[in-house]
């Protein structure tokens, strides 16, 4: 099983960076899929949720309206699209996958997120 994110790096304030995490080795379009961040000395913060279709998100007011959730179950690959990007989104972002009727869950190795002039 694995879960491998992408998409991170250093950008401006006001930038865009578009995240990935790729799933293999588990059925992805059973997982409800979230992405959290852990920013420095502070603990892992929730993000954004998907459920199994993509057709439902929710999104912590943190980052409502500036991030949008994706997935593509064809593909195994899960997305976040981050715009208007602040020096406080700075941070590890992980993938998250659960299975609730399994037991099952996984998390992703993270990628990390800059955002600085």
């Amino acid at each position: 099983v694995r879960l491998v994110e992408s998409g991170g790096g250093l950008v401006q304030p006001g930038g865009s960076l578009r995240l990935s995490c790729v799933a293999s080795g588990f059925t992805f379009s059973n997982y409800v899929m979230r992405w959290y961040r852990r920013a420095p000395g502070t603990e892992r913060e929730w993000l954004a949720t998907l459920d199994t279709t993509g057709s439902t998100a929710d999104y912590a007011n943190s980052v409502k309206g500036r991030f949008t959730i994706s997935r593509d179950n064809s593909k195994n690959t899960l997305a976040l699209q981050m715009n208007s990007l602040k020096p406080d989104d700075t941070g590890v972002y992980y993938c998250h996958a659960a299975n609730y009727n399994m037991g099952t869950n996984y998390w992703g190795q993270g990628t990390q997120v800059t955002v600085s002039s």
